[in-house]
């Protein structure tokens, strides 16, 4: 019975072990990825965009852009383009030919590379998951888990291309039963840039409706 006991103790330690040797393979990747993202002086992003929840019947696709340099983006997604400056920023929708102006601090969605590419690094416990190939490329999958019990996020699984250390897609499920899908199509790094590419022109937009918060 004792040696019963002391082989059931030594499996359990050795499955902590093992999710601990894991844990730390997944970070070191994602540090390696968050290395990586922080040594470029700008990305651009080509992604393809997807929500699907079978449950509510809902299913929704588009693409979409993003240019980052430093903390600026210029974000074009779902018919709007977004415009951060590191003090402002600017929401532009024109079909409804509306320009919403906001302080930084007030807009939740404000984003910097770290920010989009490296979100991963606070409020997440990390598991190695699955190798997959896709279309030649080893893609490496990193489980992330909300360490936060109200988050409304039951798991995302990020997708890490491993000979170039780039993000590939992320998988996001939520707890209702929505599962999102981003996957970059297109990344491109230090590419020459306009020097106006993140000023809002107020002049283009005369006929707008601006809304300064």
């Amino acid at each position: 019975m004792k040696k019963l006991v002391l082989v059931l103790v030594l499996g359990v330690f050795a499955i902590f072990a093992a999710n601990a040797q894991n844990a730390d393979k997944a970070k070191k990747l994602l540090d390696e990825v968050s290395a990586k993202v922080n040594s470029y002086d700008n990305i651009q992003i080509e992604f393809k965009y997807q929500l699907n929840n079978k449950e509510a019947n809902t299913k929704q696709e588009s693409k979409g852009n993003v240019t980052l340099e430093g903390d600026k983006y210029l974000l074009n997604f779902l018919g709007f383009t977004k415009i951060y400056d590191t003090k402002k920023v600017y929401t532009i929708v024109p079909a409804n030919e509306e320009v919403t102006i906001a302080d930084a601090d007030e807009d939740e969605t404000a984003l910097s590379p770290s920010d989009m590419l490296t979100f991963y690094k606070k409020g997440y416990s990390y598991a190695w998951d699955i190798l997959q190939n896709v279309r030649g490329r080893k893609i490496q999958y990193v489980k992330l888990t909300p360490t936060s019990e109200s988050s409304d996020i039951k798991s995302v699984l990020l997708g890490i291309d491993i000979k170039t250390k780039h993000i590939y897609n992320l998988i996001e499920t939520g707890k209702n039963g929505t599962i999102t899908t981003l996957t970059v199509n297109s990344f491109k790094t230090n590419q020459p840039l306009s020097k106006s590419l993140f000023i809002f022109d107020e002049s283009k937009y005369e006929d707008y409706y601006i809304d300064k918060n």
